[in-house]
């Protein structure tokens, strides 16, 4: 069983219906004793950091949630979902995350591009991972974020340029982060979310 998180943060039929078509069905989980028996766990949503911690503690599911990744339950984070997972925001902060990374979120910096960062742009390989396993080196996804998430290289997957590199898709052992839209990028999103379903 997939858990998908629902914790109030939107987009979440878009992600449910793009897992479907990736082979996952999923379940909208939003109690704790929900998450018992997951296979693995979604963890999507766009806003602001503070309401998505603040969601997740109103409906009970922070320390269920650390318990299943704690446990080896394979996570992938979408968006706000990857941000989560680090230690600390910036945003109307600081915030505490879940920590599960270490690092921080970031706001991109004021100047000639254009803040939030929307619209399509490359991923760029850092290492291998089976999270990326047949996709070439610069596809393209789909963003739209203010915030970066300023990762340890240990942990990047791959990087993304504007106006600064920043962690685009991050990692360790087996929790995933991903700051694009996989639902909202077509194939290569839809492999992207294959290829976490598949993995071990």
């Amino acid at each position: 069983m997939l858990a998908l998180i629902d914790y109030g943060a939107g987009n979440l039929r878009s992600v449910q219906k793009a897992l479907e078509a990736a082979g996952a069905p999923a379940r909208l989980v939003s109690e704790p004793q929900a998450l018992a028996g997951a296979e693995k766990i979604v963890l999507p949503g766009v806003g602001a950091f503070g309401d998505g911690m603040q969601g997740l503690k109103d409906r009970g599911l922070l320390a269920s949630l650390l318990e299943a990744v704690a446990a080896g339950t394979p996570f992938l984070g979408i968006c706000l979902g990857m941000q989560l997972l680090f230690e600390e925001s910036e945003e109307d902060g600081p915030q505490q995350g879940l920590g599960l990374l270490p690092g921080r979120v970031r706001r991109f910096p004021a100047g000639e591009l254009k803040v939030p960062h929307t619209g399509w742009n490359q991923l760029l390989p850092a290492r291998e991972s089976p999270l990326l396993a047949g996709l070439e080196p610069g596809a393209y996804a789909y963003f739209n974020h203010a915030y970066y998430c300023e990762a340890r290289p240990a942990e990047v997957i791959a990087y993304t340029e504007y106006g600064l590199r920043y962690a685009s898709v991050v990692g360790r052992e087996r929790i995933y982060g991903v700051q694009f839209h996989p639902e909202k990028s077509q194939q290569v999103g839809l492999k992207i979310l294959r290829n976490f379903v598949e993995a071990g």
